[in-house]
């Protein structure tokens, strides 16, 4: 079952869009290679930088016979576990690289899986088509979300579950970029952070505070059903994080999980 499709568009003509498909172009490779122990797996369908399972978290759902969204697919690895599982899933990525990383994967998968290169901020499909719409650190982390999540309500039915992992806004206060560690004072304010730039080869980031955040779904008609604020495990490895800052994140949140509802 393919998803419906609206006529094609071009994504938005801004800095950050052209930066981050560049960006990702080029690091997708390396980026595949590092953290393919923590994505792949039993991890394929794994939350955040801690990699909780979502057998545990259940913030999907049933997935069987649903048409299912993946924002910032990457190598599809979530994906092709849930349409394994029986989900009519479909990936969209910026970048071609990445993309060509999932079709690889998709075709050793062996399972039916569209794969799209667009943008978030526009995505190319009508409106209340998907069932259900996902991202784990993917397009809500890597687009402006006042484009970005309306355009993921749109494509959700009524009753519909949007679910993504993303940065904690509080973790931005705290970040030093210039040793790339989070410290245990604040060094910025932690009102009007909302596009976050690191040094060197990075990708644009956006990360509003929760206000923000809770504005934005109200006028899009999503309900918060849920807020996780996650934690290491007592015996935490992250292929994302450093021991320091893992051992900073049991005190403070360094990630938020959403889970909402379309009205």
């Amino acid at each position: 079952m393919s998803p419906a499709r609206r006529k094609p568009v071009r994504p938005a003509s801004t800095g950050h869009i052209r930066r981050n498909r560049a960006v990702w172009d080029r690091q997708s490779i390396g980026y595949d290679r590092r953290h393919a122990s923590s994505l792949g797996g039993r991890h394929a369908t794994s939350w955040g930088v801690f990699r909780w399972p979502e057998r545990r978290l259940a913030l999907l759902g049933p997935v069987r016979g649903r048409r299912v969204l993946e924002l910032g697919c990457g190598a599809a690895r979530w994906s092709i576990a849930l349409a394994r599982q029986g989900a009519h899933a479909t990936g969209i990525d910026l970048s071609a690289s990445q993309l060509a990383r999932a079709r690889e994967l998709v075709a050793a998968a062996r399972v039916r899986l569209p794969l799209v290169r667009g943008s978030a901020e526009r995505l190319p499909f009508r409106a209340e088509t998907f069932d259900i719409v996902f991202c784990d650190w993917g397009a809500l982390t890597f687009t402006d979300p006042s484009r970005s999540l309306p355009e993921a309500a749109r494509v959700l039915r009524r009753g519909g579950r949007l679910v993504f992992a993303t940065a904690s806004p509080f973790r931005f206060p705290t970040y030093e970029a210039r040793r790339d560690r989070q410290a245990r004072r604040l060094v910025r304010p932690y009102f009007g952070v909302h596009r976050v730039e690191f040094p060197g080869d990075s990708a644009v980031e956006f990360h509003p505070p929760y206000g923000v955040w809770v504005d934005l779904f109200r006028r899009n008609g999503l309900r918060v059903e849920r807020l996780l604020e996650t934690r290491p495990t007592r015996a935490p490895r992250s292929s994302y994080l450093s021991r320091a800052d893992l051992d900073w994140a049991r005190s403070w949140p360094l990630e938020a999980i959403w889970k909402l509802t379309k009205e």
